[in-house]
Order: C-alpha cells, then structure tokens, then sequence
C-alpha cells in the first residue's frame, strides 16, 4: 500500500473530524487568504482561490466564513498576513517527508515543526533535501466498487489526466496541477463519485516499512497535521499488505 495513498485515506478521515470541531476550516482560511492575497480576490480570475473556494465549500464552510477569508487575503480585513512554506526532512526509516505550511510566524513554525520530527526519531532537512523525491500532481481518489475501469480512463485521460491505476480497492487519477480543474470538472460532470481529492506531492519511489517502523511514521505524519500551520503532509513510505496485516491486529 502506496504511502501517498494510505496517509490520503486516513489526512481524508482525519479531515471530517476536525471538521466538527472547526480545526480544518482553519486551515481552509488559511488557503482562501494566501491564494487571494497572492492573485487576487476573484476566484474567475484567480485559479488557486477558485481552488481553495472549492475545497472550503467542500468542506462545508459558511460562505460569509469564505468571504472574510477573502477580503482578510486582499488587505480589506486584517489577519492576512500569511506567508507559504515547504518544510522537508526525514522521518524514522529515511522517509522522506514534505510539509506545506502556512504561518503568519514562521520563528514560531520552524522550531516546532523541527521538535516534533525530532520526537519521533526523524529530523527537518534543509531546502529541497528530499522535493527531488516527489513529484506535484493533482490526486484524486474513486471507489473501485461500481467503477467501470475502462470508460474511467477514457474519461480521464481525454480531460488532461497523466494515469489512472488501481491500488488498494480504489482507482488514483493522477493529472499535472495545469489540468487538475477540468479533469475535476469532467469527473463531476459524469457523476463519478470522488471520494478525495487533492493537488500533492507524489513520491517516484518509496521505503518499505516493517510494522514498528511504520506505527513510527504514522505517528509522525499524524504528528505534523494535527498542527495548525500544517496544510499538508506527504512522505514516501510503503506498507506492505502483511505489515499491514500485523498492525491491524496489533493495533
């Protein structure tokens, strides 16, 4: 099981709880704020906010919620004053791990994203020690269940799609971030059920890990985003179907 896959199964679960209790309508502001201060605040006119407008409505924020994220991005409401960052570094087992951050503090950021690798055994790398690592795509994940395969593909790689593959009972669209709207577009046009999507860092290669190794690095990619400023977290490990096996049973 794909690293990119399992953590985007659970970051997807994760995400409809703190959605209850508003941690990731927090970290959807943020999104909202940093695309409108960096393209403006139309989203017809800016492709990153109308992205971020996307996924906030997705995850169910109010639109005047929408709106003063906004108009805070754009300098007409304070609080806009954010800036984006890629952390990079190593988790237990070599696991490369990328966090996208979005702090208004990044003296206050950079200290405690590097504790929390530091707890779990890994350490935070310099610029660009493991983005060779991965690749920027935009992911989106269906239900293998009721899925004709072929007219999938056919659908997706006419709106721009890179590859469709099957992996652990689901099908992975990938696509370049450029295409990641339209084939969105096509796959809700067609009624394709989307169960997660997201523009990511895909690994081109990745660690197997043994069980103890793996309750590790989940441990840490849980870690980093239950962390406020932590957007989105992406590694290159593998768990291997007997590993998983054995965590399922140890728990």
């Amino acid at each position: 099981m794909a690293g990119h896959s399992h953590w985007a199964n659970i970051a997807h679960k994760k995400a409809l709880i703190d959605n209850k209790r508003g941690k990731q309508w927090s970290k959807l502001s943020k999104a909202i704020i940093v695309a409108a201060k960096m393209g403006g605040g139309d989203p017809d006119q800016n492709p990153r906010l109308r992205l971020a407008v996307s996924d906030a409505k997705a995850g169910r924020m109010p639109k005047d919620t929408i709106e003063r994220a906004i108009k805070k991005g754009t300098g007409e409401l304070d609080g806009g004053n954010m800036e984006e960052v890629v952390y990079e570094g190593y988790g237990p087992s070599g696991v490369a791990v990328m966090c996208e951050i979005l702090t208004d503090n990044r003296n206050r950021t950079a200290p405690e994203i590097r504790k929390l690798f530091e707890i779990a055994g890994g350490s935070l790398g310099g610029t660009g020690c493991v983005a060779w690592m991965f690749d920027r795509k935009g992911l989106f994940m269906i239900p293998a269940e009721g899925t004709d395969e072929d007219k999938l593909m056919e659908l997706a790689l006419e709106a721009g799609a890179d590859d469709v593959k099957l992996a652990d009972h689901q099908y992975e669209v990938t696509c370049d971030p450029a295409t990641y709207t339209t084939v969105g577009d096509a796959l809700e046009a067609a009624g394709v059920t989307v169960e997660m999507k997201k523009i990511t860092n895909i690994p081109k290669s990745t660690v197997d890990l043994d069980a103890e190794n793996a309750r590790k690095v989940l441990k840490l990619m849980e870690a980093l985003d239950d962390h406020d400023d932590v957007q989105g977290v992406s590694a290159n490990f593998n768990i291997p179907e007997e590993t998983m096996a054995e965590l399922e049973v140890g728990g």
